[in-house]
């Protein structure tokens, strides 16, 4: 099958998806499409809402449409490495034999990433990165396609660790939730209140979303579009020659070369999902939100005049 015939089916692929994942989950239309957007371009994803917004419900709803394996670890304080990586124990034959963690599944759902210390967070490093773990000195691959969706309570910071830069930077997005509108609420709770059991179909196979993951890679992109996007992420650096006025007043630290590449990456699957052969400037302003937020450090003075990571990627776009 060509590429374009690839793209074509896709789209209706995704609209189909888009509609078995809508039985569950009402509104939050984009969230969800900056969730698919992430695992169809290979990276993952951090879900920055309070709590009761079906945060796990969603990304379990997607794992079942997708078809893919997919486990829940609940972070806090006493975690383990080994309770995510898994652990050699003694069989009866006096042999070490290793038994799996949670991270061994297609996709992962790394409630409350924050309220775990340092070392465990970093339990999940390698395997976003690198796609394989080592456990006592052997590495294990992991089963592709692989998708680490962590979620955030922005509000209850106590005992709380807060991410490290990198860590955050191996997340594509990082996507705020918000509360459903009315309309949506009563929706929520006409369908959750009664005794209708809704059964979402899986559509995918992880072949599949491999090989649709390949076909975004495929996907060629104009010079214009890749400076486009470089030079968005260089005027996020206060020392950088393009910065402005703004950044350099208000930004101790700007974006990294990975917000470059996932903004091309991503800007690709924006454009596959609405049917375009290569994606144009409006397909990275449409991502450049969810890429940039968590790789800018505000300074002290953003803070005090309660400037938003928001509003500076508006003024540099």
């Amino acid at each position: 099958m060509s590429d374009v015939a690839a793209i074509e089916q896709f789209v209706k692929k995704y609209k189909q998806l888009k509609a078995e994942v809508a039985k569950v989950i009402i509104g939050q239309d984009d969230v969800v499409n900056q969730i698919l957007i992430s695992i169809f371009s290979g990276g993952h994803s951090l879900l920055i809402g309070v709590p009761g917004l079906a945060k796990t419900l969603m990304i379990n709803t997607i794992a079942q449409a997708l078809g893919l394996d997919f486990k829940r670890i609940q972070f806090t304080p006493d975690l383990m490495p080994s309770d995510i990586l898994g652990s050699e124990i003694l069989d009866e034959n006096r042999a070490f034999k290793f038994i799996k963690g949670p991270i061994f599944a297609n996709i992962i759902l790394a409630d409350e990433i924050n309220r775990t210390p340092p070392k465990t967070q970093s339990a999940l490093l390698e395997a976003m990165q690198e796609k394989a773990v080592t456990v006592a000195g052997h590495h294990y691959k992991l089963s592709l396609p692989y998708f680490v969706l962590a979620t955030q309570n922005p509000i209850e910071q106590e005992g709380t660790y807060p991410l490290p830069e990198a860590q955050l930077d191996r997340f594509m997005f990082a996507i705020n939730l918000d509360y459903p509108s009315f309309k949506e609420e009563v929706e929520v709770v006409k369908s959750t209140t009664s005794d209708d059991e809704v059964i979402v179909n899986p559509l995918f196979t992880a072949e599949e979303i491999i090989s649709y993951q390949h076909l975004v890679r495929r996907i060629p992109v104009a010079d214009n579009v890749i400076e486009y996007a470089v030079n968005l992420v260089n005027k996020t650096r206060p020392n950088g020659e393009s910065a402005t006025d703004f950044v350099k007043n208000y930004i101790d630290w700007g974006a990294g070369p990975r917000a470059s590449q996932n903004l091309i990456l991503a800007a690709k699957t924006h454009a596959a999902i609405h049917g375009k052969f290569s994606p144009d400037i409006e397909d990275v302003q449409a991502v450049t939100d969810s890429i940039l937020r968590h790789r800018i450090i505000k300074n002290y003075k953003a803070d005090a005049e309660g400037i938003s990571e928001e509003q500076i990627i508006k003024d540099l776009l």
